[in-house]
């Protein structure tokens, strides 16, 4: 028996099937799918590498294709636009997959468009002084909302940064953690220094998410970073385990966990 999804992750599903450049690894991805166990599903998350390399020239031949029709003015531009998007609509498609057999608890809930998420706004802001803000890098929100109350009002979510490299944005990502941190420590000088104000009882949770494209994590610049986050994924499959990353397969335990009344 498995959980009638609601209206908006079908139709989350319906739109990201209907992406042209979509389909080469959809159909991977499903294919994974029918060969496994559904408690397994969470192990599709670790093929996100190979997947998304693997179709890559399908992906570009679709393109051409488009640009041969007139569709499009230049494969590069294109190419450059798809590839940010294939990432994450991995992510939500496998997410709600692994939610509709019940891996995933039912009211829990994903996506990349910050306005629908009632209440992100008050959560996401950082105030510095009196006009000045900042607010976080972010690609995907997994939430929830407060039980037995009849309006749909924020109780804890996750922010989720999704980078195919690291480098410059893993940076900017852990930098507006630490600054959370700072925000929430009412004794921290460098808050009083900047007049820097924060005031949210349920504090979001961090996390950053890399396919690792360019084996970055071996490099201990880019390593240090991933441990400033809540917790880091690793949408790929490795030899010997991390202990300052996880592969995305944990991503399913983590938001039950977290997430859960």
């Amino acid at each position: 028996m498995s959980y009638s999804i609601t209206k908006k992750e079908a139709k989350m599903l319906a739109e990201i099937r209907s992406k042209y450049y979509m389909i080469p690894v959809l159909s991977r991805i499903d294919r994974h799918f029918e060969q496994l166990p559904s408690h397994r599903f969470p192990d599709v998350f670790n093929k996100l590498y190979e997947l998304i390399t693997d179709c890559q020239n399908e992906v570009i031949g679709l393109i051409e294709e488009r640009k041969q029709k007139g569709e499009i003015k230049s494969v590069e531009q294109a190419s450059r636009s798809i590839v940010g998007n294939i990432f994450p609509f991995c992510v939500i498609y496998i997410f709600i997959k692994n939610k509709e057999v019940e891996n995933i608890n039912s009211h829990i809930f994903i996506t990349s468009k910050k306005s629908e998420v009632k209440g992100f706004e008050d959560i996401s802001i950082i105030k510095i002084g009196e006009e000045d803000t900042q607010k976080p890098d972010c690609d995907l929100i997994i939430y929830s909302y407060q039980a037995n109350t009849e309006l749909e009002q924020l109780d804890r979510c996750i922010i989720l940064s999704l980078k195919t490299s690291m480098r410059e944005r893993a940076a900017q990502t852990y930098k507006w953690k630490l600054l959370l941190e700072i925000a929430n420590d009412a004794n921290c000088q460098v808050r009083q220094k900047y007049n820097i104000s924060y005031n949210i009882d349920k504090v979001p949770l961090i996390c950053f998410v890399t396919v690792n494209f360019y084996n970055e994590i071996n490099n201990p610049q880019q390593r240090g970073m991933l441990k400033f986050f809540d917790r880091s994924f690793l949408a790929k499959e490795l030899d010997t385990q991390l202990d300052f990353v996880s592969p995305l397969s944990d991503l399913v335990d983590f938001v039950n966990t977290e997430l859960s009344p």
